[in-house]
């Protein structure tokens, strides 16, 4: 049946509804919309966001499928050490001190220089790391193990032994120069890498879980591995530094066997345990708020998305049907001509949900599928409100979830239009003279001022200004050196790189990416020796590819959003040079073809084996998998990892894009608008704000056609979006829709970085005249010249021809 293309489908359907009882119209109408394209069925989803996952599905998603015999291998390599040094006891039924004694021996084993003696001991450690699970007989006794084996670990002394191994893992040439030359690389190409990520990532995912029971010698372990992980202590530079260097040689070719999911995943897990989570972030930016005097936050971000609730997506073609027969009922009713939205305080979507229905609709009450209540579409007219009697209103107005903002310079904007309309002159950037302006100008300018919001952004953007301007008088700059200041500092010289090289991953790994003989191989840590033989072996392994590169999208997104909003709250120009380089190496087009897919296929696919994961798999007996396993999956109403995904890179969209005409811009041209709407499928609160978000921008650019026809869609903006006073977003001014030169933007917001980045990190360009002079005669003689070789050796030519050969005027030298 042809439900919304054209004028004989809508006939046909309106003749078939015609012919049906009003009961079963309800019926009829569900039945239409499971048929149809429409979203209206989506269900809501009950997703908590995170920094992570939880604990336990992190631990799996370190595994590739096809890794599941090494479990076996690591727990004979492990037993074979215990057994020669050890008594014939069992690991837990040890005491502490021969554990330690134990640990110590394995680490005193990874200093051999034959490298299958080194690799079986790695794998006897990455066995403890695991938990030991030989001995344990459910999953809680495996991750109880696998912590206290974990602090033993890190308290002797293993992680650096272990970044020595990995740095010569790295520069092993050889094995590099092999892996170039095959022309398929598998499991087997990696091994010793793997071996040696598993442990540490297994590592720092253990020790950043907080657990209230830990010991307090436990609490101390944590934080000095915290600020060593983001320290300059292993190979000079902080460890994220070196994984970004792992990431940059595998994209340009020179090391296809490294096992990229591996090294993403444990980069932003390092990242995320140096710097923080989103929880982290928020209390630091109320501190930071704090130190440079600024009020505090209007409300705590993280709560209120928490406590959103998801808005009905906008109307499939069987919804737009539906409505068009509630206006031909409404013909005969009063029409109001819809001038602007004030017309929607018919029913007002800023106030709580009010049990009323409308009286006409009876027949249709069973088809309500909306989880909040919209203004209904309309085109040019809406029926008068309906009188209820006071006694039905049972609930309370509700406020907007977010308090409005104001920047100064909307301020400055609204006075120095009203000045101009009013009196005929400006006064530049002065907000409080209102000589001469009416009485309501007055107000609008004091209900601007008790909702203007200045940023830490804002205050750092301006100190810069003056540090640029007085390089002399304005003094040193007291740099707090943070770990996100020392990750920073470590990734500067290579940044444009790394970014480059997260996004070829990205791209690789996006599901809507074609596969090219010329796109990197991402596939090196999950393809086995030997390829499937069986229909079963097949339908494996592509669950676990496609998973392999669910997970990598995972960690990059995350990656990228954390080192964002990091760089942003310690400097407005760190975030700017690495939202730059993102928006140079087409990091927008990149989001926006990732999400011109089916979204909600995406996020509802069950591409994981639940038996096979860690530590699942360890401590049962495995069923035998069939085909009907494989394609039933989990029981998941969705999955967790690919909505973290989306919600990730819509916020990277949402960063990139904020204030910047230029880029929103890229978003119109690049018909952003038709994708994203279609992401408000997915009924879920957290990532329909951050589309609402992106449409909100661009809406006044998109036309008055679009608008009219997405009024379900601008209503949920309103709703769920953040207002700016005086941001005429939904009308679309000509004074708005003003031509834009990307290079120009570009370029000045460059100048400015470079400006920044060479007076606060390149010593070896500043200017000479800047340097302070030293005028005293004895200290300047007092210094030690370093003289070159030759001048050395020719020391007696050059003082007879400089100084014995010329006649020297004492007197007149003297004066």
């Amino acid at each position: 049946m042809d439900v919304g293309g054209n004028g004989g489908g809508a006939a046909a359907v309106n003749k078939q509804r015609a012919m049906i009882p009003n009961k079963s119209r309800g019926e009829f109408t569900r039945n239409l919309r499971k048929d149809s394209e429409g979203f209206s069925e989506s269900p809501d989803f009950e997703f908590d966001y995170s920094d992570t996952d939880k604990w336990a599905a992190e631990l799996s998603e370190l595994y590739s499928y096809t890794e599941g015999p090494e479990f076996s291998l690591n727990r004979k390599c492990f037993e074979e050490e215990f057994r020669e040094h050890v008594s014939e006891n069992k690991w837990t039924e040890l005491d502490a001190a021969q554990h330690r004694a134990h640990a110590m021996r394995l680490l005193d084993g990874l200093e051999v220089i034959a490298r299958e003696k080194r690799l079986k001991v790695a794998r006897a450690i990455l066995y403890m790391a695991q938990g030991t699970f030989g001995e344990c007989t459910c999953e809680v006794e495996v991750q109880h193990w696998m912590r206290y084996n974990i602090f033993l670990l890190l308290d002797v002394g293993t992680f650096s032994a272990l970044v020595e191994l990995l740095n010569m893992e790295i520069d092993n040439s050889a094995a590099c120069s092999s892996a170039v030359r095959k022309p398929a690389i598998s499991l087997a190409d990696s091994t010793d890498l793997r071996v040696l990520l598993n442990i540490m990532y297994l590592m720092v995912e253990t020790i950043q879980q907080d657990d209230p029971a830990d010991k307090p010698e436990w609490r101390v372990i944590r934080e000095t591995f915290r600020s060593e992980l983001g320290s300059p202590l292993f190979n000079n530079e902080p460890i994220s530094v070196t994984l970004f260097g792992m990431v940059t040689k595998f994209c340009s070719g020179h090391a296809p066997h490294f096992p990229m999911k591996k090294v993403l995943l444990l980069l932003w897990k390092s990242i995320l345990f140096t710097l923080g989570g989103f929880e982290q972030l928020q209390s630091l930016k109320v501190e930071r708020r704090q130190q440079s005097g600024l009020p505090p936050l209007p409300e705590d971000s993280i709560r209120v998305v928490r406590s959103m609730r998801a808005a009905s997506p906008p109307a499939s073609a069987s919804d737009l049907i539906e409505q068009q027969q509630k206006r031909a009922r409404r013909e005969h009713k009063a029409l109001i001509k819809q001038d602007n939205l004030d017309a929607f305080n018919e029913k007002d979507p800023y106030k709580a949900d009010d049990a009323r229905e409308d009286e006409e609709d009876n027949d249709d009450n069973d088809n309500s599928i909306e989880t909040e209540t919209f203004p209904i579409e309309r085109d040019e007219v809406m029926p008068p409100p309906i009188p209820h009697p006071p006694s039905e209103r049972v609930s309370f107005p509700k406020g907007l979830p977010w308090a409005p903002k104001v920047r100064e310079k909307d301020i400055e904007n609204f006075l120095e239009s009203s000045r101009s309309k009013f009196i005929g002159y400006t006064l530049g950037n002065d907000t409080d003279t209102v000589v001469g302006l009416p009485r309501p100008i007055h107000e609008s300018i004091r209900t601007l001022k008790q909702h203007k919001y200045v940023s830490i952004a804002e205050i750092q953007t301006i100190k810069e200004e003056e540090f640029q301007k007085t390089p002399l008088s304005g003094g040193e700059e007291e740099i707090e050196m943070c770990a996100t200041e020392l990750l920073y500092q470590g990734i500067l010289p290579s940044l444009p790189q790394y970014m480059i090289a997260l996004l070829k991953i990205l791209l690789a790994a996006a599901p809507t990416s074609k596969a090219k003989t010329d796109s990197i191989n991402i596939l090196a840590d999950v393809l086995p020796e030997e390829m499937p033989t069986t229909v079963l072996q097949s339908m494996k392994l592509g669950v676990d590819v496609n998973r392999h590169k669910e997970i990598i999208v995972k960690a990059i997104s995350a990656i990228l959003l954390l080192l964002l909003k990091h760089f942003k709250l310690n400097h407005i120009y760190q975030f700017e040079y690495m939202a730059q380089h993102l928006v140079f190496a087409n990091c927008i087009p990149l989001i926006l073809k990732f999400f011109n897919q089916n979204i909600m296929s995406y996020i509802t696919a069950k591409n994981s084996i639940s038996v096979l994961d860690f530590p699942y798999c360890v401590v049962h007996e495995l069923p035998e998998l069939t085909a009907e396993s494989l394609e039933a999956g989990d029981n998941n109403q969705f999955c967790w990892r690919n909505l973290f995904s989306c919600i990730n890179l819509l916020r990277i969209l949402n960063k990139l894009t904020k204030w910047k005409h230029s880029r929103t811009m890229m978003l119109v041209v690049f018909k952003s608008a038709p994708i994203l709407k279609r992401a408000l499928k997915v009924k879920q609160a957290m990532m329909q704000l951050y589309v609402l978000k992106l449409l909100k921008v661009q809406t006044k650019y998109l036309g008055r056609q679009w608008r009219k026809s997405n009024m379900k869609t601008m209503s949920a903006i309103y709703q769920k979006v953040r207002h700016r006073l005086n941001d005429d977003w939904a009308y679309g001014n000509d004074l708005d829709a003003r031509p834009w030169d990307f290079q120009a933007e570009e370029c000045a917001l460059r100048a400015n970085i470079e400006r920044f980045n060479s007076r606060r990190y390149d010593k070896s360009h500043i200017n000479p005249d800047f340097l302070p002079v030293d005028n005293c005669l004895q200290s300047v003689l007092g210094q030690r010249v370093d003289l070159p070789e030759d001048f050395q050796m020719n020391y007696d030519l050059w003082l007879e021809r400089e100084v014995f050969s010329k006649p020297i005027s004492w007197e007149e030298l003297l004066q």
